[in-house]
């Protein structure tokens, strides 16, 4: 493999540990490496068959513990949206689509990192925007997970439901995108990569510390996404 093929095979890894361990960051850390290997038309579509399987793994053991109401209460706009950003980005240029998909990832790092919390996401407005946002980056850039985790951080649910409700929304989400976007095989070691980091990542998660975790998901995703914005320069 190349060097790039090589980043974008480990942060396969990383980025599904990182779903398996908090509910989210498959895309985030996975995403720019990928898109930046293979381009954005390739990429994107690849990231999200990739993202369904990372999705799918955890949530076999943990589906239970899924709060339906506010997975479906995120999945409406972002199926509606989804189509709709679609056909409204198809013509845009590639180098354009990844440079508004890195600063898109650069926003909502910037965004979780702060720690946002606002009342208005808890209402049905807030799921709405937070639905038609997510929409709009996993198009993109196969990065929808920004605005969900700013809409998961503030409904204050234990950690294993909100884990579960997490995989079941993007697993959704990337099923409905993918529908929308056509698909593209990943490689065989992407896939032994992503089986790797999620069962790691599903056998350690109740040993590992949420801050830490999250830290660094962060700053993996703020390299790759500054890596992918540099592509469209």
């Amino acid at each position: 493999m190349t060097g790039p093929d090589t980043l974008a095979v480990a942060a396969v890894a990383l980025g599904a540990f990182a779903q398996a361990a908090t509910g989210m960051g498959f895309s985030l850390i996975a995403a720019p490496a990928l898109i930046a290997a293979v381009g954005p038309h390739r990429g994107v579509p690849t990231v999200l068959l990739l993202a369904v399987l990372a999705s799918l793994l955890p949530l076999s053991r943990d589906w239970r513990h899924t709060r339906l109401r506010d997975t479906g209460r995120l999945l409406l706009p972002t199926l509606l949206g989804t189509p709709v950003a679609a056909r409204l980005l198809a013509a845009v240029d590639t180098r354009l689509l990844a440079g508004a998909a890195g600063l898109g990832v650069l926003a909502g790092v910037a965004l979780l990192a702060r720690g946002l919390r606002s009342a208005f996401l808890r209402r049905p407005a807030g799921a709405w925007i937070s639905g038609l946002g997510s929409a709009g980056l996993n198009v993109i850039g196969g990065v929808g997970g920004p605005p969900i985790g700013l809409y998961a951080a503030n409904a204050g649910r234990p950690a294993r439901e909100a884990r579960a409700t997490l995989h079941a929304f993007f697993l959704v989400q990337n099923v409905a995108t993918a529908a929308v976007l056509g698909v593209v095989l990943p490689s065989w070691p992407a896939v032994a990569a992503l089986a790797v980091g999620a069962a790691t990542g599903m056998a350690l998660s109740p040993r590992l510390s949420p801050t830490a975790t999250r830290s660094g998901v962060l700053a993996v995703s703020c390299v790759g996404a500054l890596a992918l914005t540099g592509t469209a320069l």
